[in-house]
C-alpha cells in the first residue's frame, strides 16, 4: 500500500504542474503579480470547502489558535510562497514553461541542506547520490545538452530563466520550513487537518498581501483578476487542492524526501508543455528531465 505522505506528494506534484501550465496562459492576460494572486484569491473558498468537508466527514472539531509563533509561520511561508510563485512565473520567458519548472525543481536540493540545518533532517548516502544525479539534470537541461565546462556552466547559471528558477526555488524550500513549522504549532492529533487549517490561513494571509500590493502598485489589473474568473477560478481550485497535498506531505515525512519526490513534476510539465501548451521539446530537455527522476529513484531507494 502507497504511503499516505507518497501518494499526497505525488498527488501535489501533478496539481502543481496542472496549476502552472494555467498560470502560463494568464501571464499572456495579466501581470506577474495578478496572474500569481489569483492562486490565493480564488483558492481561498476551495481551502475553506476542503477543511469543512474533512471536519465533518471525520467528525473532528478545529484547533483551537493561540500562538503568535503559528501566525508568524503561516505569514512567512506565505510570503515566500508569493516570492517563489512570481518569480517562477518571471522564469517561463527565456526557455519555456518545462524547463523554467525544472530550474525552480532545485528546490528539492535546496531544502535537503536547509532542512538538515534548521530542523535536523538527515538523508542516507544513497539519497545524497540521487540528489547529486538530479543536479546533473538540471545542469543538462539549463545547458540544453550544450557546454558542460566550467565556463559554460558560469554561462548557464547568468542565464535569466536560471537566476529565476533557482531563487524560486529558494523561496519554496523555505516556505516548506515555514509551513511545517507552523503545523506543528497547532495542538491536533491529526496531522492532515492541521495541513488543512495552515493552507486556509495561509491563503488569507497571502491573498491580503499580494493583494493589496496590486491595489496599490497595479489597481487596473484587479478588474483583469476579476473578469478573467473563468480561467482564475481553475488556477486557485487546483492550487488549493495541491497545496493542501503538499502540507499533508510534509506534516507526514521529511521535508527533503517530499520535495525530492515532488521531482517528478518535471515529467508533467513536459507533458503539459507539449500536449497542453504546445510548446516545442527538446531532446536534451527530455534527457535532462529523465536524468532529474532518475535522482527522484535514487532518494526513495535510500530512505
Amino acid at each position: 500500500m502507497i504511503p499516505l505522505w507518497l501518494g499526497a506528494t505525488l498527488t501535489a506534484a501533478l496539481f502543481q504542474c496542472w496549476r502552472t501550465a494555467l498560470q502560463q496562459r494568464l501571464r499572456g492576460m495579466l501581470s506577474v503579480n495578478a496572474a500569481a494572486v489569483t492562486r490565493y484569491l480564488y483558492g481561498v473558498p476551495v481551502g475553506v470547502a476542503l477543511l469543512t468537508t474533512y471536519t465533518l466527514v471525520t467528525g473532528q472539531s478545529l484547533p483551537a489558535i493561540d500562538g503568535g509563533m503559528f501566525l508568524l509561520m503561516c505569514a512567512v511561508g506565505g510570503l515566500l510562497q508569493i516570492l517563489g510563485t512570481n518569480l517562477l512565473i518571471m522564469s517561463f520567458g527565456p526557455r519555456g514553461f518545462a524547463v523554467g519548472t525544472a530550474y525552480s525543481k532545485t528546490e528539492a536540493i535546496q531544502a535537503a541542506f536547509l532542512a538538515m540545518i534548521l530542523l535536523g533532517e538527515y538523508l542516507s548516502v544513497l539519497s545524497w547520490l540521487g540528489v547529486a544525479v538530479s543536479i546533473a539534470g538540471v545542469l543538462y537541461l539549463s545547458l540544453a545538452g550544450g557546454d558542460m565546462t566550467p565556463m559554460g556552466l558560469l554561462r548557464a547559471a547568468r542565464q535569466p530563466a536560471a537566476l529565476f528558477g533557482l531563487t524560486a526555488g529558494t523561496g519554496f524550500a523555505l516556505c516548506s520550513i515555514a509551513i511545517k513549522a507552523a503545523n506543528l504549532e497547532l495542538d491536533h492529533a491529526d496531522p492532515v487537518l492541521r495541513a488543512l487549517v495552515v493552507l486556509v490561513v495561509a491563503n488569507v494571509m497571502q491573498t491580503v498581501m499580494q493583494g493589496s500590493w496590486l491595489l496599490w502598485r497595479e489597481p487596473g489589473q484587479v478588474v483583469m483578476v476579476l473578469s478573467s474568473w473563468r480561467i482564475s477560478a481553475k488556477v486557485g481550485t487546483l492550487s488549493a487542492f495541491g497545496s493542501a497535498c503538499w502540507f499533508t506531505g510534509f506534516a507526514l515525512a521529511p521535508i527533503a524526501l517530499v520535495r525530492a519526490v515532488g521531482q517528478i513534476e518535471i515529467i508533467f510539465s513536459l507533458l503539459f508543455g507539449r500536449f497542453y501548451l504546445r510548446e516545442t521539446t527538446k531532446r536534451s530537455d527530455v534527457v535532462g528531465a529523465l536524468t532529474v527522476v532518475a535522482g527522484v529513484l535514487l532518494v526513495l531507494m535510500g530512505r
